[in-house]
């Protein structure tokens, strides 16, 4: 299983305009319902809102993985967002998240999603990629390298 299985570089926002965390995650949700318009974006936004109530997405290291299940009836879904100037986002480091993984599985593909948070929590742990992320020029350039990286594992 890779996470480029799962989205390509359509699913991809390069410059996040948001400057706040509920601003990111209607960003984030909107991109989502534009590639899939079956899937109600209001839904999608108080799900990740009730899930951030649980406790922040926002792993620290400039990541945050919004993250929720909904009745999809299909494989899940996934958008990256990056933010150059950083959101606040109450992250477990407290410093700003640049870095979003948006995944939002279907509610009865637990193991799945299970695995996808996983990975792509291992994918960001490595610095360099973080870097070369932050530093990329569009979409496709952060799909390229999103894809270099998820072939190693």
């Amino acid at each position: 299983m890779k996470i480029g299985d799962y989205f390509n570089s359509l699913d991809i926002i390069p410059s996040l305009v948001s400057a706040t965390k509920d601003e990111v995650l209607k960003e984030l949700a909107a991109k989502l319902v534009a590639r899939h318009s079956a899937i109600d974006r209001e839904e999608v936004l108080r799900l990740l809102l009730e899930r951030e109530l649980l406790g922040s997405t926002g792993i620290g290291g400039g990541i945050a993985i919004p993250h929720a299940k909904l009745r999809i009836g299909g494989d899940p879904l996934v958008v990256f967002g990056r933010s150059t100037k950083g959101i606040i986002y109450d992250a477990l480091d407290g410093k700003p998240v640049t870095l979003f993984f948006l995944l939002i599985a279907d509610e009865n593909s637990f193991d799945l999603y299970l695995k996808l948070l996983a990975r792509i929590s291992r994918l960001l742990k490595d610095r360099t990629l973080r870097s070369r992320l932050l530093e990329a020029s569009g979409a496709a350039a952060l799909y390229d390298i999103i894809q270099e990286q998820d072939a190693r594992f």
